[in-house]
């Protein structure tokens, strides 16, 4: 589905949530925070390649139950925070890593190890008194991420719901060349040939991207319980099953474990308004409606040639970055300073 509401419920009169965004390259994912810290809507979309669509569409399904008053702050995470940030009016742009990291500490106390596979990387991220202390991340290598296991669902004409309760259901797994995506279907073809039960290969599969996970991203790290195992793959019970035999320990998969980087940001949003007396950002609702578009040109000033990126907001550019030298970001403040003046100016005749 394109829009899944992982978790709604009715809003309460008078009460303050606070908004966290997650952009990535597969999904865009949007969860509301109560005071307290409660999960209170949870909406995963695909991205699509649409991020700013995607984003909007999620605000203007929030819009249909909240008012502008109601949202007390604003996180955004994911490989397009920046983008999120600026059309939402952000209090805080956090990368995945910590965002990830504070959810999975409020979620599951005394966490020491993060497990994340999302659908085109994997992150390992280690905390030690609910600190960072060290992290890893497989942006490379597609085997053992959601879009490859989709790609293997596909080609055996399973749903990929269904993946995981066969895994589960394997006798003796099989053993699959997990290192290279490629080795690894080439291997699955290999084993079905050879007449092995279904369950068995997947099963197989899934202890091979494991293997492969632990091989990328856990070399020469020390992986300590409690462990969370978060990202669209978590889902995925035979992955689950495969890290625990691997680990040789219990691997907890939180309850939004697809959501877990928007609810970080949502948790770090709180954080910031709070340090700053409660006064937010957020440009309001109205911004799912409104003529909002991203562009790009190559700058030929010097030989950096930077990707200059610029969103457009009702025909007027309201952000840019991507210069390495700052021109063009700095000329943009220097255009919005002389607006701010304008305004002032015919505040003053009115």
């Amino acid at each position: 589905m394109n829009n899944q509401g992982l978790n709604t419920q009715r809003p309460s009169a008078g009460e303050r949530y606070y908004l966290g965004v997650d952009v990535g390259s597969v999904s865009t994912n949007l969860v509301l925070l109560s005071e307290n810290g409660e999960v209170r809507e949870a909406h995963y979309l695909r991205t699509q390649g649409r991020p700013l669509e995607m984003i909007q569409k999620g605000l203007a399904d929030l819009a249909r139950r909240y008012a502008d008053e109601q949202i007390g702050g604003v996180g955004t995470t994911g490989s397009a925070r920046s983008l999120a940030s600026v059309v939402l009016g952000a209090d805080v742009v956090k990368n995945e890593i910590t965002a990830h990291a504070v959810a999975a500490g409020q979620l599951v106390p005394g966490v020491r190890t993060i497990l994340e596979i999302g659908g085109q990387d994997s992150k390992l991220i280690l905390l030690r008194d609910g600190v960072v202390s060290d992290f890893a991340m497989n942006t490379v290598c597609a085997a053992g991420t959601g879009s490859f296991l989709d790609q293997q669902a596909s080609r055996l004409q399973l749903p990929i719901e269904e993946f995981g309760g066969l895994a589960e259901q394997a006798d003796h797994p099989v053993r699959i060349a997990g290192r290279c995506s490629v080795f690894a279907e080439s291997d699955m073809i290999h084993k079905q040939q050879m007449g092995h039960a279904l369950p068995d290969i997947i099963a197989g599969l899934c202890e091979a991207l494991v293997r492969n996970f632990l091989n990328n991203l856990g070399k020469g790290k020390t992986l300590e319980a409690p462990i969370v195992f978060q990202g669209g793959v978590a889902a995925n019970a035979g992955m689950k099953r495969a890290f625990e035999k691997a680990l040789d320990h219990p691997v907890v998969v939180p309850e939004h474990h697809k959501v877990m980087g928007a609810v970080g940001a949502a948790l770090l949003a709180r954080e910031a308004v709070q340090r700053a007396s409660g006064l937010t950002r957020f440009k309001g609702f109205a911004m799912a409606s409104e003529d909002v578009r991203a562009g790009s040109w190559e700058c030929g000033d010097c030989p950096n040639l930077c990707e200059v990126i610029e969103i457009v907001e009702s025909e007027r550019p309201i952000a840019r970055w991507g210069d390495r030298c700052g021109k063009w970001e700095n000329s943009l403040s220097v255009i919005q300073t002389e607006r701010a003046a304008e305004a002032a100016a015919e505040l003053q005749q009115g």
